[in-house]
């Protein structure tokens, strides 16, 4: 099994998530952070002064996948998040060595 930590723009999240859907994953743990990466924050202007905003809204998608699924979820996250401009995100992946359903207390692949 494999743990997907996905950092997207905001307004992609609708879109990942209904593209996720399709293809049978439904799993989906999402958090809003700030960070920033080679796009190094933007330049705003208020009343006439300029200001540097550095550590810009994303939203993080934590997914557990079995090894065969992951190079489909993959796909399908660049796929939907992908705009062509600096900021799209980036894309973690980490083996998991077991996964516990609490409330059966299954565990493994049948647990995710």
């Amino acid at each position: 099994m494999k743990e997907i930590v996905a950092i997207i723009r905001p307004n992609k999240l609708d879109e990942v998530k209904d593209a996720l859907e399709e293809t049978g994953c439904h799993g989906i743990t999402v958090t809003e952070v700030k960070g920033r990466g080679r796009q190094l924050g933007i330049t705003e202007s208020y009343r006439g002064s300029d200001y540097r905003i550095d550590m810009l809204p994303k939203t993080r998608l934590e997914i557990v996948v079995e090894d065969a699924d992951l190079e489909k979820v993959i796909k399908t996250i660049v796929e939907t998040a992908q705009t062509g401009d600096i900021g799209d995100g980036k894309i973690f992946i980490s083996p998991v060595d077991d996964v516990v359903r609490i409330r059966t207390g299954e565990r493994g692949e049948k647990a995710v």
